[in-house]
This record gives structure tokens, sequence and C-alpha cells, in this order.
């Protein structure tokens, strides 16, 4: 199963950005929960967000809101959390779990990149219908059974925050946690091999795979950071 990148879904609300302005994006996860649209307040700042997909990052002034999932294209509000956004700062909302017991979390992005010649990734469990879970990132000389995991027995709603290591590139594999990976193990998630540069951050999210006939993860792979492109 591969990656699910990083998608905007229906229409976003334009808010003017200011210096110093906070920043916020929201991750629909919940794998039997219908399209949602986002508010700040009384205000949308998206529509239409489909399960597996991430908004850009959106502008808001510094201040405390109230920011609330609901029903696409009604008022039903199925979740909702008050948070304080600072200036400056960046963060990640994400609506998980069961439709039946809906919950919102927004945690704060790193900003500021990972050390010289590493990469900083944050891994965050969403994957309802499987168990605990061990995240593996296989360079692209190696083979999974060779490998040792990058985050163990990670479990629902779990927050790893984050892991610097060498940039470089791997492949993400997630397997059952405790699995000894042999040379006939099926992970859960096998992913393409990704290059990820020294100084970026990288959020990675673990979701239910969609209509998966077998117990499966996907991956919302989001980014906090990455390194100004020089002028060429």
């Amino acid at each position: 199963m591969g990656l699910i990148l990083a998608a905007l879904p229906g229409c976003q609300s334009i808010q003017t950005a200011v210096n110093n302005s906070a920043q916020i994006r929201f991750i629909h996860a919940s794998p039997n929960t219908s399209d949602l649209d986002i508010y700040q307040d009384k205000s949308a700042v998206a529509y239409n967000l489909g399960f597996g997909t991430i908004t850009s990052y959106v502008p808001v002034l510094p201040a405390t809101y109230s920011f609330s999932a609901n029903a696409a294209s009604t008022r039903n509000t199925q979740v909702s959390v008050r948070q304080t956004l600072s200036a400056a700062k960046q963060y990640t909302a994400i609506i998980g779990n069961v439709a039946a017991g809906l919950q919102e979390t927004i945690l704060a992005d790193q900003t500021s990149p990972a050390p010289a010649g590493s990469v900083s990734i944050r891994f965050i469990d969403q994957a309802v219908y499987v168990s605990a879970l061990d995240m593996y990132l296989v360079p692209a000389t190696a083979r999974l059974l060779a490998s040792i995991p990058i985050a163990t027995n990670v479990v629902l709603a779990g927050n790893t925050g984050y892991i610097n290591i060498p940039a470089g590139t791997y492949a993400l594999a997630v397997v059952p946690a405790g699995t000894l990976p042999t040379s006939t193990t099926i992970p859960l998630l096998t992913g393409p091999q990704v290059i990820y540069a020294s100084g970026s951050v990288r959020t990675i999210v673990l979701i239910d795979a969609p209509a998966s006939e077998t117990p499966a993860v996907a991956a919302i792979v989001a980014s906090d950071y990455d390194a100004p492109v020089p002028p060429s």
C-alpha cells in the first residue's frame, strides 16, 4: 500500500497573512466519518475534507479559537476543541478515531530545521482497526529483516515526538508491535523509497488503509519544514 500524499480538498478560505501569524492545518483520519467542513469559530477554513487528506497551512492571527469539524455542507458539529495559537508557530489538527468516538487533537509542529545532516520525523498513530505498531525506515541499500525499528509499540493516538535520523533515502515499513521481521514477513504498510533531505522535518500520520479486505495501514506524509532552496 503506497503512501497517501498530502492534498488540499475542496475550497479553503484565504486569510490575510501577517508577520508572525500562526498557522494551522487539518487532517481527516477517521475511517468511518464522512467528509468534513472545518470551522475556526464561525468562519469556515476548509470544505469537504475527506478521509486520508490534509489541508495546507492556514494563516491566522495569534489568539484562542474553537476549531470544529462539521459534517460537510451542514452546521452539524461532530467534534470541537479550543486552542490558543501563538505567533510564528505552526500546528496540526487531527480529527481521528471512529465516528462514534470522534476526537480532535491539536499538536505544535517543529518549525526549525533538523540538525545538519539529519532529518526530524514524527510518527502519529491514528490507525483504528489495528493494534500497536512498530515503524521502520529501511535504507535504500538495506532490507527490512536487517533493519531496526525507529519506533516501537506505538498505540492508537500515540505520538513519538520528533526523532532525528541521518538524512538519506528510506522506505517506510510498518508491522504489528513485537514482530521480528523475516524474509516472509508481510508488513501492514510498505512505502516507496523517499529522499529525506538534510534539515527537513516531517510528520507521518498512520491511518487505516481505505477499502482494505485485511488489516493494513496507510500513511499521510506532511511537510513541517524544508530548507530554503538557494537561488540559482
